[in-house]
């Protein structure tokens, strides 16, 4: 990092500390120079204390580290965005932030995670593994699978229970994520079309976009 303005608030800058994986927005702390360095030299979060007037790593007396992911300053080289994993709850309080917030991803932010294993696997291939086995099938029998999934779930959602049927589309979804890895695509290119086509008619989803 480089021409940080140190200058324009006496020497701080203010930190953002946000969740790597929850995209939570964990708590706001400042830095001068020295406490930025240490940071990147030791991956671990440390303050410049405003009341106290030393510098502080979070975490050296509880243990609940922030141990760093990325740091990116902003347009005007004045404020910075750290992303961490956190040990722990977050504020002195207990809470897991400094606002109160339980510090959890949305459920649906899991299908991310769960491409982010796929892709793992489709890299690495590693013997053992059902979703290795699936890609040295081939593309024709992970679509056989996506169908035979795509069958069960009906099969569910016309005659079976909102438990089974849960089970079976959850089977269908993971089947369908390695097809689209196979091919080089993922889930978020299917969100990616479908906010398209939200944004093109206007909260509805019609099979074509031409349709509209």
């Amino acid at each position: 990092m480089e021409n940080l303005d140190f200058e324009k608030q006496g020497g701080l800058i203010p930190a953002i500390i946000q969740d790597a994986d929850t995209s939570k927005v964990l708590m706001l702390g400042y830095m001068n120079e020295e406490s930025l360095k240490i940071t990147q030299e030791t991956g671990k979060v440390t303050f410049w204390s405003r009341t106290r007037k030393c510098l502080w790593t979070k975490g050296e007396t509880s243990g609940n580290f922030l141990n760093v992911v990325s740091i990116k300053e902003d347009c005007d080289k004045d404020t910075l965005l750290i992303k961490v994993n956190p040990v722990g709850p977050v504020c002195h309080t207990g809470s897991d932030t400094c606002f109160d917030e339980v510090n959890e991803a949305d459920c649906i932010m899991f299908f991310k995670t769960l491409q982010e294993f796929i892709e793992r696997r489709h890299a690495e291939m590693p013997e053992g593994s059902y979703t290795t086995s699936l890609f040295k099938a081939g593309v024709n029998k992970m679509a056989q699978k996506v169908g035979e999934e795509a069958v069960e779930t009906v099969i569910e959602a016309t005659n079976g229970t909102d438990g089974r049927l849960i089970y079976e589309a959850s089977d269908l979804m993971y089947h369908l994520i390695v097809l689209l890895t196979s091919k080089g695509l993922s889930i978020e290119d299917i969100a990616q079309d479908l906010k398209k086509r939200h944004k093109v008619t206007k909260n509805e989803y019609p099979h074509k976009v031409s349709e509209c």
